[in-house]
């Protein structure tokens, strides 16, 4: 979850499978791309997460 738009090169704003390459995600994790303001979408995602 990022509020960085997605470009290439940066940690910020790197999609998925260009993190792969650098080791910090695995081929198996789930990829999705959220961008948005973080402080919104992040409650939202959780209480999802945890049933609320």
């Amino acid at each position: 979850m990022s509020d960085s738009t997605t470009s290439y090169g940066s940690y910020s704003g790197a999609v998925p499978n260009e993190k792969i390459t650098w080791g910090k995600l695995g081929i198996d994790t789930p990829k999705f791309v959220i961008e948005s303001d973080a402080t919104i979408v992040a409650p939202l995602i959780f209480a999802s997460v945890l049933g609320w």
